[in-house]
């Protein structure tokens, strides 16, 4: 098998299309309904990663062109998030507004974790390594805006008597709407913080098995891992702090004010 975790043979495409069918199918029988979703998002990765990898291949070598596939993944987060947090499509009103709102969890989770592991010289800054970190980085502060602003949307639409309530009484709107807002919002770090909690006690993660694959010994992969899984961290909470003040701020939701 070499330094890959898979062999590119024909082994791999059957396999690829066992488990797709798998999938469709359980989503078919178990009445969920979600055999055609389950159909379109494995064609659509299949295409998406393979297109990825050949600009990759030459995306890596220029630390420029790396740069601007960092901000490509930042757009793409950032349109992924806002129509997650939202429920609105991209072409109705107001979408550039909700887009610049999205960004800033976004940007503000991974930016500042990017650039703290950049500049402290813990990843050269090469595009091979540039571009994985803040993929990473980048993803969890996606996934944390569109968890913490889905279930804030969601929370709001039930209790917004709450928020009402408390704007009777005098409280300033961002602090009503905050009442509610904190707590809910938090159930978005259950996922990070659970899987920083178990590492190596449940699973053996990407980063730690690829270092190993790529050569390194246990504590290289260790030590690499942690820095992924604390960035992770780090940039999760920091972009579900930010979705909880914009949306207390009425800048991405509408709540009573």
């Amino acid at each position: 098998m070499g330094s890959s975790v898979v062999d590119l043979d024909l082994r791999l495409g059957v396999v690829l299309l066992a488990l797709t069918a798998v999938a469709a199918v359980s989503g078919r029988l178990s009445g969920l309904g979600e055999d055609r979703a389950v159909l379109v998002t494995a064609v659509r990765a299949t295409v998406q990663l393979a297109v990825v990898s050949a600009v990759l291949l030459v995306v890596v070598d220029f630390l420029w062109l790396s740069a601007a596939f960092v901000l490509l993944m930042v757009t793409v987060a950032t349109v992924t998030a806002a129509g997650r947090t939202t429920d609105l499509p991209l072409r109705s009103a107001g979408a550039l507004a909700r887009l610049a709102a999205t960004a800033l969890p976004v940007l503000g989770g991974a930016a500042p974790i990017v650039a703290l592991v950049l500049v402290s010289g813990t990843v050269p800054l090469r595009g091979e390594a540039v571009i994985p970190i803040a993929g990473i980085l980048v993803g969890g502060a996606m996934t944390a805006t569109s968890l913490a602003g889905r279930r804030l949307r969601e929370e709001l639409a039930q209790r917004h008597g709450e928020v009402e309530a408390a704007l009777a009484l005098g409280l300033p709107p961002r602090d009503a709407v905050l009442l509610v807002a904190r707590p809910v919002a938090g159930t978005a770090l259950v996922p990070p913080l659970d899987q920083t909690r178990t590492v190596g006690l449940v699973t053996l993660p990407g980063a730690f098995v690829g270092v190993l694959l790529g050569g390194g010994n246990p504590l290289e992969a260790g030590a690499a891992q942690l820095l992924v899984l604390i960035g992770l961290l780090a940039a999760e909470v920091l972009a579900v702090w930010a979705v909880t003040e914009l949306v207390a701020r009425g800048r991405l939701l509408p709540v009573p004010r």
